[in-house]
């Protein structure tokens, strides 16, 4: 339209024809007919050349990669196997939010008060929270998924999504906290892609890994790195984890759960956490634990608690001045079970446990923090002070049955109790012991921050709890609830 609009404005000279032609005359026809064939050659260019931007938007497959090109690298070839097995985990749950006024339910949040004041007339509204993570099937055939525990903590809804864009609802099969392991089950599928499970027990520092996952929202994210250290321990409120694989390899916030992989394509961990002090320091939990966590979750429904046999006692600067240290801490043995693992191992009353799998231990919370995340075979490495020189020693822990855990709660805490239909009451308390406050009957609803429900929930209570210096339960004794202090002989 340009081209023709020039030529027809703009070829006149005052009112004298133009040289090229008048409005009658033969040139100025010649040169609109030469103005529509451009016109016309023009289209046709434009078309060509929308047509080729329409291919250039258009996806392109990447072209095949020769299998012996020197770019189909070991990590490009590990990827492209296990990537289809990597899923993005979504847990949605409801939570209460804040109160809104009648007036912001008209005019929008913020009118006319703040967040957090409690507004007459006003009413809650519920909010949907939903957190990322990431996990790897690890059996086809069931759906399984293995993730942390966290990536799913509080979720009424949990999702799972695919690399080539399937999604699926999942159910919890089971989890524990203390481990940061989940196994979840996908509804629905069959015969989906699924990581090769490995051998933690080989892992080599310096060797190169490899980790995928979702950090931020971006599917299926490659980073590669080295193993750094083996044998790590990090400690936060709720306890401590231990024999982790340390990383340099980039995890971040969405990489939860994930695959940590080796150069050969092979699941080695679960990557879990990082530390936010610094950069490239990451940890996974060797699959040799996971897949023992997991047999057990799917198996009786939870891990099987341990014990060593042992009953301790904090080094204090009191206790570390009549034992002739020169420095408190480690935890003093003053009692060995018979036919224990303590026993059998050579520990002894008198014996400080200094360290176990060289994670210090510092008092009794570090000693069942570090005990807690243990699964069942796994040999503990125990460094003792005995008689002024260190003493290496090794100790498989073993379950600590209901039955160990009911006998040794009774003669420490000096009551007994029973699963009723109302809950856990007691059934008798010693005369002149540590909790001669109880009385028959008496319900049971916490043992420091567990809620107490079931005989299964007070002796994990009691497992948690056994060497505090003193624990604070909540009784209810005639329809009326109350806190009482325990001190355990």
């Amino acid at each position: 339209m340009k081209t023709i609009s020039n030529h027809i404005h703009g070829h006149t000279h005052g009112n004298r024809p133009c040289p090229h032609g008048g409005p009658h005359g033969g040139p100025r026809r010649t040169r609109v007919a030469v103005a529509a064939a451009e016109y016309t050659f023009d289209a046709r260019w434009l078309l060509a050349l929308l047509a080729i931007a329409l291919l250039l938007c258009l996806p392109v497959r990447a072209r095949a990669i020769a299998p012996d090109s020197p770019r189909m690298t070991p990590v490009v070839r590990a990827v492209q196997a296990v990537a289809p097995a990597v899923v993005n985990i979504t847990s949605t749950h409801i939570v209460e939010g804040q109160r809104i006024s009648p007036l912001e339910q008209f005019f929008g949040p913020g009118f006319p008060g703040f967040p957090g004041f409690d507004v007459p007339g006003g009413r809650r509204v519920k909010q949907k929270r939903v957190s990322l993570g990431s996990g790897v099937i690890v059996d086809g055939d069931k759906g399984l998924v293995l993730t942390n525990a966290h990536v799913i903590a509080g979720g009424d809804e949990v999702m799972v999504h695919l690399l080539d864009g399937r999604e699926f609802a999942a159910t919890v099969k089971g989890a524990d906290p203390d481990f940061d392991i989940a196994v979840l089950q996908i509804r629905g599928a069959s015969k989906l892609p699924a990581v090769k499970l490995g051998d933690s027990g080989d892992i080599m520092p310096g060797e190169t890994v490899i980790a995928i996952g979702n950090p931020f929202g971006f599917n299926h994210t490659v980073t590669t790195g080295v193993v750094s250290a083996l044998g790590r321990t990090i400690r936060n409120k709720d306890g401590a984890f231990t024999d982790l694989v340390q990383t340099d390899a980039a995890i971040n916030p969405g990489n939860s759960g994930g695959p940590l992989l080796n150069i050969e394509g092979v699941l080695i961990g679960i990557n879990t956490a990082v530390d936010a002090r610094a950069e490239g320091i990451g940890f996974a939990i060797p699959i040799n634990k996971a897949r023992r966590v997991m047999h057990d979750l799917m198996s009786v429904g939870r891990v099987a608690p341990l014990w060593l046999g042992l009953d301790l006692q904090n080094v204090d600067s009191r206790t570390a001045m009549a034992l002739g240290l020169r420095d408190a801490g480690g935890v003093l043995v003053t009692a060995v079970f018979p036919g224990s693992p303590a026993a059998r191992a050579g520990i002894a009353p008198g014996d400080i446990v200094e360290s176990i799998n060289a994670s210090p231990v510092r008092d009794r919370r570090d000693y069942l923090d570090i005990l807690r995340n243990q699964t069942s075979g796994s040999a503990l490495r125990l460094q003792v002070l005995r008689e002024g020189g260190a003493v290496k020693l090794e100790a498989t822990p073993e379950p600590f049955s209901d039955a160990d855990a009911s006998a040794l709660m009774e003669r420490r805490w000096g009551f007994g109790v029973a699963q009723t239909a109302q809950g856990v009451v007691v059934r008798q308390a010693r005369a002149g012991g540590p909790a001669e406050f109880l009385r028959q009957g008496d319900r049971i609803t916490s043992v420091g921050s567990a809620e107490i429900r079931s005989m299964e929930d007070f002796l994990q209570a009691f497992r948690k709890e056994r060497m505090s210096g003193q624990v604070l339960l909540q009784v209810v004794r005639n329809g009326k609830g109350y806190y009482a202090r325990l001190i355990p002989q």
